[in-house]
């Protein structure tokens, strides 16, 4: 705050960047850096489904309070969202958490693959470290606007089942996004960027067949198999991947099948995901696979109901914003391993079948507008409120998401190495922002372009409730 006061007497700017008190906020990641990592391991030894994140939420709630963060539990109609907000006033900075395990994938924090006994669910995504992490650089953000006397609130969202579950979709529904200014987030990944990333709109449904089960030996006749319908219909859609745009993402998983051979199935089910960066055409191509499951049960005698899961938009990316968080990023650096962690490493390494990438932890990539192929429910907060995040180095370079390896990784202190990474460029981000009202400003003005003078928001998953039990077997 000195420097800033400095330079307004002087008649000059310096630059919030590289102002003295900044390394205030280095140093209290460094100073509670066990905290948080003790947090972020026991939120990996919950890994909780999505929307049953019930310990995870309760946990970050608790840690959040006892900073003097006020807490709204079970917004929008979700038990484990919550919002947690210090100060008052302008500006409003949000930051997002996420706490979701992924189902069917377990374990051990070791280099070489060992399942948990009794877990079915691990953070094959790392949003434990997401969770914690987001935590971290709020309560660091919290103690130096209270030390330095910065006007202005900082909201963390605590927001459940990323992984299919839209759960951010409903907060974004719920208007709670309306009064911010910017929101922050961050993801675990292999490298370090802070590119200003977009990614590609989803939609995902359950399409439920119903036939007449029957002896399908002695009166197949008199059977109509609701099998047959499930079939049909992936035969159908994978016949339509050749006409359809390139950028184009289909896949499903047929989630009931029948019971015995010997059985007609009267009752069948198959799970698609539709994907494509404009949320326009992936309306189109959505109507396209529900003419085909319409199709598919004419024709095998059958009816079908679909269930909309959830759906998310693309992320809207902000060039302006993107660059002051790369920039924050540089500025911390990346990962050092030690002599374990490196051993830890390159067994992992050898395990991925890639080639040897170690050594990108300690790198920034360069800054790069780049189109993402994930999807992510972050994408809808960015099409209501300006919105920049980054990823880090919290997985073993070359570690893809959503496997063993990265569970692995993320239960050591490779993962909360790379998420003080991210606590502290978070925590810098959002100190810019609360100092310099150009910046802000300046990531509307690109956020209202972005998103052109006609666009009215409406949730891809339409008016649904939240599928709260959709983790449920």
């Amino acid at each position: 705050m000195k420097n800033l006061l400095l330079g307004a007497v002087l008649g000059f700017f310096v630059s919030p960047l590289f102002a003295d008190d900044a390394n205030e906020l280095l140093r209290y990641v460094d100073q509670h850096g066990e905290k948080f990592d003790r947090l972020a391991l026991e939120l990996w030894d919950y890994a909780e489904l999505g929307y049953l994140e019930s310990r995870s939420s309760a946990k970050l709630q608790q840690v959040l309070a006892d900073e003097g963060f006020e807490i709204q539990s079970g917004v929008a109609g979700i038990p484990t969202a919550f919002v947690a907000s210090f100060g008052e006033g302008k500006p409003v900075i949000g930051i997002l958490a996420e706490f979701d395990a992924l189902p069917g994938i377990s374990q051990a924090a070791v280099p070489s693959r060992q399942l948990l006994k009794g877990k079915e669910s691990g953070h094959a995504c790392g949003h434990h470290l997401f969770g914690a992490g987001s935590t971290a650089a709020a309560i660091a953000v919290r103690h130096w606007m209270e030390n330095n006397n910065v006007k202005g609130t900082v909201r963390l969202y605590g927001t459940p089942a990323e992984e299919g579950g839209s759960g951010k979709v409903y907060l974004v529904r719920a208007g709670l996004f309306e009064d911010v200014d910017t929101v922050l987030h961050w993801h675990p990944s292999d490298r370090n960027s802070a590119n200003a990333e977009t990614s590609l709109a989803n939609k995902s449904a359950r399409f439920k067949f119903k036939g007449i089960s029957s002896h399908a030996a002695a009166a197949p006749e008199r059977g109509r198999s609701a099998l047959d319908g499930v079939e049909a219909m992936n035969f159908m859609v994978n016949m339509m991947r050749e006409h359809v745009p390139q950028e184009t993402r289909i896949h499903y998983v047929i989630t009931r099948g029948g019971e015995a051979p010997n059985v007609v199935p009267d009752f069948a089910e198959v799970y698609y995901y539709v994907r494509h960066p404009q949320a326009e055409k992936l309306q189109q191509l959505w109507e396209r696979v529900i003419d085909i499951s319409r199709a598919a049960a004419l024709g095998t005698g059958t009816d079908v109901d679909v269930e909309v899961m959830h759906g998310n938009h693309s992320l809207l990316p902000n060039e302006k914003l993107s660059r002051q968080m790369h920039a924050n990023l540089t500025r911390v650096g990346g990962v050092r391993y030690n002599a374990e962690e490196q051993a830890f490493a390159e067994q992992i390494s050898g395990s991925l079948g890639v080639g040897d990438f170690i050594g990108m932890e300690k790198q920034i990539l360069r800054f790069e507008l780049r189109q993402g192929m994930g999807s992510t429910d972050v994408g809808d907060v960015s099409w209501v409120v300006p919105t920049v995040g980054l990823r880090t180095s919290t997985w073993v370079p070359g570690t893809a998401p959503h496997s063993w390896q990265a569970i692995a990784a993320g239960g050591t202190s490779i993962g909360t190495k790379g998420m003080r990474v991210a606590a502290k460029a978070l925590s810098l981000t959002a100190r810019d922002l609360l100092l310099d009202p150009t910046l802000i400003e300046a990531g509307r003005r690109e956020f209202d372009r972005r998103r052109g003078e006609d666009f009215h928001y409406k949730a891809l998953l339409g008016d649904r409730e939240p599928p709260l039990a959709y983790r449920i077997k």
